[in-house]
């Protein structure tokens, strides 16, 4: 189930994909950053709100244009594609904000340390793993080849052009999994300047930034100082954005904009209510179940606990029907020239029943749920009650976002709850490839094999047209969600 308007509201603060034309350079900007993060390396912390941070620290090779998505310069002031080979000029101008120039050995050292077993880089050794490690051609240029067992990808530029560079001579001999970002010098328009574990962070804005009077960036990054802070359940960051500790309050949860956004402060436009329609591409939340773990490893358990969540009961007394429910791992790819043919689960005690005994377990079994949000708990409780008129016993094991992680990475779940964004560009692989399924933190979270689903990603990377590739997407959808009922939500 997926929310159809994204929900903001907005105290003193605008945020937009589009600069203004006359911008005020200063002030602050206070950012709600969910969950305190296990590192502020986004290589080693698979969270979005730590990729937002680290990508305003450090750049990529290349940037795209907002409205065309076309590739243009960013380190690289230049780029050359043939065939498995891609060459990169460095911009003589790009700098850390120590003053030491930005080098094609720092970008073969970011890669080599993305690549190394011993480094927890899960996700990225996918999206990387096609690739040998780079060659340098002096202090301007690097050379990329295709590993043999590669193979064309559409996506190859974009990879290689869209991971941030890390600076060799700060960070060479240290513990990659536990950088220390604070100081460090950085090409993007701001730095980490100040750490509270467990409260916030701050940025700060880099006067000399290279990039600043670049076309592409002129107007853009005005605040001074962005501050991220941390609160584990969204309605303590709700509380604090009303009494004017965050400025900006993106809001998932549909009471809150159904039942709190009302009062003296939003009829006077003291905060600010707006909506922000995205039909596509479409993000998808759910329960995930392990199946490398028994008795989730059998599909007939599985199918019995889609149909014992009651999604629309949920939608209509907990969401406010503000949501609807999700058939897909890709609902935009379906339309009505091609209706999704997977299965909607439908709240079915009596088909969950006939499934455990036809699995053996008709007088239950017990499981854990890994939680690390008491926000879970007004879905769990519906669900547990539903589990127990089976026999079926569900412990809710609670964990911080950190602890929470680390299990996740080890695979260390029976059921959780998890969600996933959604880009233009569709990466299957990083979900549902084999290879990945026991790969230390990958994002292959429920343990998902199938060889016709690797064979159609593999064709997927071959094809040269997103008419293509979207039904090979199609196919893949129809695969996967026979065997991996998400109980999508």
């Amino acid at each position: 189930m997926t929310a159809r308007p994204i929900l903001a509201a907005a105290v003193s603060a605008v945020w937009t994909l589009a600069a203004a034309p006359f911008p005020e350079k200063g002030g602050t900007l206070r950012f709600n950053g969910g969950n305190s993060p296990k590192s502020y390396n986004a290589y080693v912390d698979n969270n979005s709100y730590t990729m937002m941070t680290f990508s305003m620290m450090y750049e990529t090779l290349l940037d795209s244009d907002p409205d065309t998505l076309d590739f243009e310069p960013a380190i690289a002031s230049g780029w050359e594609a043939s065939g498995s080979r891609f060459v990169f000029s460095i911009d003589e101008r790009a700098r850390w904000s120590d003053g030491e120039p930005v080098t094609a050995r720092d970008v073969k050292w970011t890669f080599d340390a993305i690549m190394n077993p011993g480094n927890d880089t899960g996700p990225w050794k996918t999206i990387l793993g096609g690739f040998e490690s780079p060659s340098v051609d002096g202090e301007l240029k690097i050379e990329f080849r295709k590993a043999e067992s590669g193979g064309r990808d559409w996506r190859d530029l974009m990879t290689l052009g869209t991971f941030p560079v890390l600076p060799a001579h700060a960070f060479e001999g240290k513990d990659f999994s536990k950088l220390r970002l604070v100081g460090a010098p950085v090409s993007g328009p701001y730095s980490l300047a100040r750490v509270e574990p467990e409260i916030e962070c701050e940025l700060r804005r880099e006067g000399g930034w290279w990039r600043a009077d670049s076309p592409r960036c002129r107007d853009f990054f005005n605040f001074d100082r962005i501050i991220m802070r941390y609160f584990a359940e969204s309605q303590n960051a709700f509380e604090a954005f009303k009494d004017r500790k965050i400025d900006v309050f993106p809001v998932y949860t549909a009471r809150i904009m159904a039942r709190e956004t009302g009062g003296e402060a939003f009829a006077k436009n003291w905060i600010v209510k707006r909506r922000f329609r995205n039909h596509a591409p479409v993000g998808f939340q759910g329960f995930a179940m392990n199946m490398r773990r028994k008795p989730f490893d059998d599909l007939r358990v599985r199918r019995a606990m889609a149909k014992l969540l009651d999604r629309e009961k949920l939608n209509s007394t907990l969401m406010f029907n503000e949501y609807f429910l999700l058939s897909s791992y890709y609902q935009d790819i379906w339309d009505d020239q091609h209706e999704c043919p997977n299965e909607r689960f439908s709240f079915d005690p009596a088909g969950a029943r006939a499934l455990l005994e036809e699995a053996g377990l008709g007088n239950g079994f017990s499981f854990t749920f890994l939680s690390r949000s008491s926000m879970e708990d007004k879905f769990l409780a519906p669900f547990s009650e539903a589990l127990a008129k089976l026999g079926v016993k569900m412990e809710i094991v609670r964990k911080d976002f950190a602890g929470w992680m680390r299990d996740m990475d080890e695979f260390n779940y029976d059921m959780t709850w998890a969600s996933w964004g959604a880009g233009v560009f569709k990466q299957p692989e990083s979900m549902w490839l084999s290879s990945d399924a026991d790969r230390r933190g990958s994002n292959n979270i429920t343990g998902f094999k199938s060889a016709e689903v690797d064979r159609l990603i593999a064709l997927e990377k071959t094809m040269d047209t997103m008419a293509e590739r979207v039904e090979a997407y199609r196919k893949i959808d129809e695969l996967v969600a026979a065997e991996v009922p998400y109980i999508l939500l």
